[in-house]
Order: structure tokens, then C-alpha cells, then sequence
């Protein structure tokens, strides 16, 4: 309730991104290889990881209060739903990424392989993209408590961090297994045996009340079909590259993988919102199998980083220039601004 009544929602959940994004590229600053944290002491100023902390509170606070305020304002409009959404889809690799600055590579003694990291990601971005499309089927979307606890751990990992410093995680916390030995199989253990579960059985309830979205299971899975496909393009270049991409580029690669990602979960979250069907093929998978057998065949030799990097440098912008026009033409649409609670002047 301290919010002004002039802010607009959209400007509150754009402020949080911002912050998430800000602090994103401060830590890459530090540590674009994620190895400043191998070392003790580690090579991450203190005041980075408090600073972490606070930001990741401020924007998990503002993303929670978003919807309330725009019911307060009474200003909730599909424009503030997917700006939400598409927004969370893009924070949820950027939150992991900067995470794993804490706990840092394999560095022999200490730290969490590049693979094991490519793993991590993939897994909650799996666990976003089963929320929603559970909602494409049952038109509800159910959020389980895993996304608080992963902000509540994410904040207190960075307090730990600061306070403590990155030797906490050099050491092992019990029975020789270090703190992110732990949380690599609380986050398997609750996305197999609770997340996914829940969505499946979501799904089936709404089955027999009849109330599914989708008929066919055709149509119900079509939703999954670009982000497997996705999943199996980029794990062919992990397994396969000549270069071993993932190790040389770590963060350039996560990057690009959680770019991709969000543009497939924008798309479904817009079908959900207007009742259409998903494309069966998300137009970049055929430029990433162009690159990705240019790689593992040996044709870009020693240009496959380049390659990755005008790669990622492009699908950046393309998901940007499609988060700008989709925003546009939904404010055209609906009569209102992105950040204002003004009305368009219509001509």
C-alpha cells in the first residue's frame, strides 16, 4: 500500500528486471568465467554479494505486488499478464546464471562442472515452462511453492556469501557433501517428485471435469514440442563440440540457452492468452541446427566461439525487438501505455 497510486504495474515489474539484469552484468564483471569464487579469497568484492542480495529482494518483492497494485489501480489488462510472464521467463535463467557465481566451476577440489550447470538450467527452466503449459491446457495457472523457496535460498545464499565469505562453499557440509551438492538434489528431487507431478495431475483433474482447454493430446502437447526439440539441439552441441563450447564459454552459452528459452515460453504464454494454436516449430530452431551442425562437423573449426557469440548476439536481439513490438501492439490494441496509467489519445 505504499505504492502511489499513479505507478503504473508494468513499470513496477520492469524496475525489478532491471535490477535482476543490473546485477547480472556486475557480477559478470567480476567473474565472466565463474572462477573468481574458486579461489579463497575469492575475487568477487563483498559489497557485490550484499548488493546481490538486496536486489534480488527488491525485484522478487516487486514481482509479488505487481499483480496486487494493478488490481488496486484496477488496471489489470492482458498487456500486464504477459509483460509479467514473458518477463519471469527471461529473470529465471538470469537468477540461476548469477547463482552460479557463488558457488563457482569445478576447479578440481571445489565448484560445480560447466555440465552440471548446464543441467541446473535446463531443469528450472523445465519447471517454468510446465507451469505454463499447464495453464495452455487447464486455463489455471498453479504456482508451486518452489519459486519462493528459490528466492528465499537465492537471497540467503548471497547474505552467506557476503558475510561469511566463498570459502562456505569450499567445504563440506555434511557426510562430504558440499552446500551445492545439496542443492543440485533438492532441485532434482522437487522438480521430479513434486513440480512436475502437481502438473500432471493438474492437468488430469481438469480432465475429468471436463474443463481442458485442449481436447486432443495432440493440441495439449504441442506446446512442448520447440523447447524439446530445443533441449536436444543445444545438448548436441554440449556432447559434440570439437571445442568443448560449454567449458571455453560458459557464460556466453548459459546465456544464449536462457535467451532461447523465454522466446518459446513468450510464444506459448501468448496462445494461452488468446485461445491459439503454438507454431509446432519456433522459427530460430532452424538457424540453431544450421550452427549447431556447422560446429559439431568441424565446417566453423576454430570460429565456433565467434560463431556462438554473433549467434547469441542476434537471438538477444530478435527476443528484445519481439518483447518490443508485442508490447506495442497490444498498448495500440487495448487503448493504454506500457508504463502509464493514462489512456491513448485514439486519432
Amino acid at each position: 500500500q505504499i505504492v502511489p497510486l499513479w505507478i503504473a504495474p508494468n513499470l513496477l515489474t520492469f524496475s525489478g528486471f532491471v535490477m535482476i539484469l543490473f546485477n547480472y552484468f556486475l557480477i559478470s564483471f567480476y567473474d565472466w568465467d565463474y572462477t573468481a569464487s574458486g579461489t579463497s579469497p575469492g575475487l568477487v568484492p563483498t559489497w557485490v554479494w550484499l548488493f546481490s542480495a538486496f536486489t534480488t529482494f527488491c525485484a522478487y518483492a516487486l514481482d509479488s505486488i505487481d499483480g496486487k497494485h494493478a488490481r488496486r489501480t484496477q488496471s489489470s489488462t492482458p498487456l500486464g499478464e504477459l509483460f509479467d510472464h514473458g518477463l519471469d521467463s527471461w529473470a529465471t535463467s538470469i537468477f540461476v546464471l548469477s547463482f552460479f557465481s557463488v558457488c563457482s566451476r569445478d576447479n578440481g577440489k571445489t565448484g560445480v562442472s560447466v555440465y552440471t550447470m548446464y543441467i541446473y538450467l535446463s531443469i528450472v527452466l523445465f519447471n517454468f515452462m510446465c507451469s505454463h503449459w499447464e495453464k495452455y491446457n487447464t486455463g489455471v495457472l498453479f504456482l508451486p511453492w518452489g519459486y519462493d523457496i528459490s528466492q528465499v535460498v537465492l537471497i540467503a545464499a548471497y547474505l552467506l556469501t557476503g558475510t561469511v565469505g566463498v570459502e562456505v562453499w569450499q567445504k563440506p557440509l555434511l557426510f562430504g557433501y558440499y552446500i551445492t551438492d545439496v542443492l543440485v538434489i533438492l532441485l532434482i528431487g522437487f522438480s521430479l517428485f513434486l513440480s512436475f507431478p502437481q502438473t500432471l495431475y493438474n492437468i488430469y483433474r481438469a480432465h475429468l471435469k471436463k474443463t481442458l482447454k485442449n481436447d486432443s493430446l495432440y493440441e495439449g502437447l504441442l506446446p512442448l514440442v520447440s523447447p524439446l526439440l530445443l533441449f536436444i539441439l543445444l545438448t548436441v552441441w554440449v556432447v559434440l563440440s570439437p571445442s568443448n563450447i560449454l567449458a571455453k564459454q560458459p557464460r556466453l552459452f548459459l546465456w544464449m540457452v536462457g535467451v532461447a528459452f523465454s522466446n518459446v515460453i513468450c510464444k506459448v504464454i501468448i496462445c494461452q492468452m488468446s485461445s491459439t494454436r503454438p507454431e509446432l516449430l519456433h522459427w530460430f530452431l532452424f538457424p540453431l541446427a544450421l550452427v549447431v551442425y556447422a560446429a559439431i562437423s568441424g565446417l566453423l573449426g576454430c570460429m565456433e566461439e565467434a560463431a556462438l557469440g554473433v549467434f547469441t548476439a542476434l537471438l538477444t536481439a530478435a527476443h528484445v525487438h519481439y518483447g518490443v513490438c508485442v508490447g506495442r501492439q497490444l498498448s495500440e490494441h487495448l487503448n493504454i501505455y506500457i508504463f502509464s496509467l493514462k489512456k491513448r489519445v485514439q486519432e
